[in-house]
């Protein structure tokens, strides 16, 4: 069996920086345990494999997997797949924008496409309503969680005297949000990816660490439990942090908060995201662009 794959940087229009990404376009056929060992395969953070969706709703079905596991929904990988697929002429190019559904495993979630130039400039997708989860000795040790960082317990807020404690969030999966108490420690942090992994268990996956910069501004790292340490751009956290800022009075609701992640990897990445209050809820939209530097054949 021959597939197509492409391989994008992700929350970035430059290469070589961003989220790495590979899509496979034609993923029907393959079994749940095919499409897990490619992802090993390719050993990037994720890889999506394109299917036909299972209802009339969705123009696409996307079935994301990291090196170890199915994922129900996570950001690069919506952001990348649909700069694609637009790029590839599956959502024709039309002046402004376009708005279609995409099936994941987190539900039928709308995506939108601007185009500028004939070109997919930007991807927005609109996550889940956010869920929150309060951090305590019950569930998370948070001198064990220092230590798989590679800080000191005094450098997290576990006890939320700023305001900002450590908390699970989910827009489609759960993250821990683990705020600094300074930017500097960002640039200090060296995970253990197994000991963070003994830390969470199954109760997230990603270690969101931010501080807050001037006007509406964060820089972040999110930390992996598992081989793959680090991820350069996570647009499911960056949704759940912009849910949590506005949440505990930070941000305010539909203002566009500009996160800055990668760094510390020399891959930046820049994520945009915009949180709707809806009916008590909070739902995030999260932005970005990609480019496409590979394209090639995975024989089986």
């Amino acid at each position: 069996m021959k597939l197509h794959f492409y391989q994008l940087d992700v929350f970035t229009q430059t290469p070589l920086a961003g989220n790495p990404l590979a899509v496979f376009t034609d993923g029907d056929g393959l079994s749940t345990r095919q499409m897990q060992a490619i992802a090993r395969e390719m050993n990037l953070p994720e890889t999506v494999f394109v299917q036909k969706p299972t209802g009339t709703r969705a123009l696409a079905r996307l079935r994301i997997f990291t090196t170890t596991a199915e994922l129900p929904l996570a950001g690069h990988p919506v952001i990348g797949t649909w700069f694609l697929l637009a790029q590839l002429g599956v959502v024709p190019a039309q002046k402004g924008s376009v708005h279609i559904w995409q099936q994941t495993g987190a539900g039928i979630l709308p995506v939108e496409i601007a185009f500028h130039d004939g070109r997919p400039s930007r991807i927005t997708m609109t996550q889940k309503p956010a869920q929150f989860r309060t951090a305590s000795s019950r569930n998370l040790d948070c001198a064990a969680l220092a230590r798989a960082l590679g800080l000191a317990a005094g450098d997290l807020d576990c006890g939320g005297k700023s305001g900002l404690p450590v908390e699970f969030v989910s827009t489609g999966v759960f993250n821990l949000l683990v705020p600094l108490r300074r930017q500097a420690l960002l640039a200090r942090i060296e995970s253990d990816p197994r000991a963070l992994a003994r830390v969470l268990g199954a109760s997230a996956t990603v270690v969101y660490c931010f501080a807050l910069g001037a006007r509406n501004t964060v820089f972040a790292r999110g930390m992996l439990p598992w081989a793959v340490a680090e991820d350069a751009g996570t647009g499911s956290a960056a949704g759940s942090l912009g849910a949590y800022l506005v949440r505990h009075e930070r941000l305010a609701p539909a203002t566009r908060l500009d996160i800055h992640q990668g760094i510390e990897m020399g891959r930046p990445s820049r994520i945009q995201v915009e949180v709707l209050s809806e009916r008590g809820k909070l739902v995030p939209l999260v932005s970005g662009s990609a480019v496409t530097v590979l394209e090639g054949f995975l024989e089986i």
